[in-house]
């Protein structure tokens, strides 16, 4: 018998440009589908409770009808026709023009299974659902929002996390007395197939560096991944390897540029080359590699987290240097993917990568294919999450 899964992505339908936001939860959706299940995809609307007032005029003024008509081409485009389903996030009716040609929360309810991928997912929402699972996708901090009660989730059956440490003693967080089930982020093979990329090609990634700081326990950690990636400022310097970075830029567009380009960096804005989910595979695969820091507080937490974009990279062939963010049972530091811990590490990194390229190459595949391979996650998930 067949399992339908309604799944429930954070703040796609509002994110147009957001190419490699939306393929986090599309190499969700296109594993679930491929083994079997038919998949809802969830988003949820309410302008009255953003409290930005130029994006309340934009919903209000229309644009939420062309974003609507740009997620459902994107998701038709991959084969999930007719599968988006909305829901009133304020529990007003929503217009029958905004809903035309979508599913209902009713509808959506019917569902075996939702699966959310997004915390703030509304108590009232989830508990339409017969069953309900969460994956945690910010190990550490969804655990210290929830304990300093900035974040109050609603409750449910089955509770993932992709930080391996999350419930185990190398956490530097609580586990809000919830058991976490690990999963690894899942990527869905078909969509990145091992390209190859020209010898001069920089390493890449694609990042939002701005965030602020939080506290925690009397102590003050960083959210802000732009402070991680200014350490390693002088990268460029000590490696023959050609590096690149696609920052959503913003008002901070010539600071940045000033400050890194000097030093050897490639800085691209993010949008001119992710908007769209199939710009965002095409820069990945015109890349030799990622180089990549993360937040602050993920080494400082000891989550061992890593991102879906760095799987991503992984899958299609391309070797991945990034910062350490704690133990794992099976990512290793030097074979296809790189775990650094300071800019010695780094250097290293890419003198082992560039002295063997082809075998780093297939050996970051192989490690996606072991370990991240979508079909086999979605089917571990469900199997928890169903039992």
């Amino acid at each position: 018998m067949s399992v339908t899964v309604c799944l429930a992505p954070a703040h796609t339908l509002g994110y147009p440009n957001g190419g490699g936001h939306l393929w986090e939860y599309l190499n969700w959706a296109l594993a679930l589908r491929a083994v079997g299940c038919r998949v809802i995809w969830l988003e949820g609307i309410d302008p009255e409770s953003d409290t930005s007032t130029a994006r309340r005029r934009r919903w209000r003024g229309g644009d939420v009808r062309s974003c609507l008509a740009t997620l459902q081409a994107r998701l038709a485009a991959y084969g999930l026709t007719n599968a988006l389903a909305l829901y009133s996030m304020d529990g007003a009716p929503l217009p029958a023009d905004v809903t035309d040609g979508c599913l209902d929360l009713e509808a959506a309810a019917e569902a075996d299974l939702l699966l959310t991928l997004w915390h703030s997912l509304p108590a009232q929402v989830v508990g339409r659902f017969r069953r309900t699972a969460l994956v945690d996708t910010d190990p550490g901090l969804l655990q210290v929002w929830m304990t300093t009660g900035d974040i109050r989730p609603a409750r449910y059956d089955t509770y993932f996390t992709v930080g391996e440490t999350v419930g185990t003693p190398h956490a530097r967080f609580p586990d809000c007395g919830l058991r976490w089930h690990y999963t690894p982020t899942a990527v869905f093979l078909p969509a990145w197939p091992m390209t190859a990329a020209d010898a001069a090609a920089p390493s890449t990634t694609v990042t939002h560096w701005w965030g602020g700081t939080f506290e925690f326990e009397g102590a003050t950690f960083s959210n802000d991944k732009g402070a991680a990636f200014l350490e390693y400022a002088q990268l460029p310097a000590r490696t023959t390897a050609n590096l690149e970075l696609a920052v959503c830029l913003g008002d901070r567009q010539q600071e940045l540029r000033a400050r890194l380009e000097p030093l050897g960096w490639a800085v691209r804005e993010a949008w001119d080359v992710s908007a769209t989910p199939e710009m965002y595979q095409g820069y990945i695969r015109r890349s030799k590699g990622e180089f990549s820091c993360v937040k602050p507080y993920c080494p400082q937490f000891v989550n061992s987290w890593i991102s879906n974009r760095t799987v991503s990279y992984l899958a299609s062939g391309k070797p991945a240097v990034i910062q350490h963010t704690g133990p794992s049972r099976f990512l290793p530091d030097a074979e296809g993917l790189f775990r650094f811990r300071s800019i010695d590490d780094a250097t290293r990194a890419f003198t082992a990568v560039e002295g063997d390229y082809d075998r780093h190459c297939r050996a970051a595949r192989a490690l996606a294919a072991e370990y991240f391979d979508g079909c086999r996650v979605v089917s571990r998930v469900l199997e928890t999450a169903l039992a």
